[in-house]
């Protein structure tokens, strides 16, 4: 799967190598096409990141999230869609 929208993104600007390193990474790795299986993965994958002391921002967890969504069908994308914002409603306390 290609990851054009990666390119050139301002996201990956002055981004620490670590985090570009796990980035790239995880844009190559075998990612799940369920949304049951979506959201153990992207923890894990947060959870591995945390225990190399990388962190990531919001718009950064939104691009992680984006490359999850690349195999997904539209039914399981718009479902992932609301979940996340779901969980960005509860972190902002709305």
């Amino acid at each position: 799967m290609a990851y054009d929208f990666l390119n050139n993104n301002p996201l990956l600007q002055g981004m620490s190598p670590e985090k570009l390193q796990f980035l790239m990474n995880f844009a190559s790795s075998e990612k799940p096409t369920d949304i049951k299986e979506m959201m153990p993965f992207l923890l894990s994958a947060m959870g591995s990141a945390r225990s190399k002391n990388i962190q990531f921002t919001e718009p950064e967890t939104d691009l992680l999230v984006q490359i999850l969504k690349q195999n997904m069908s539209p039914e399981e994308s718009a479902k992932t869609d609301k979940i996340m914002q779901i969980m960005k409603n509860r972190r902002s306390g709305s």
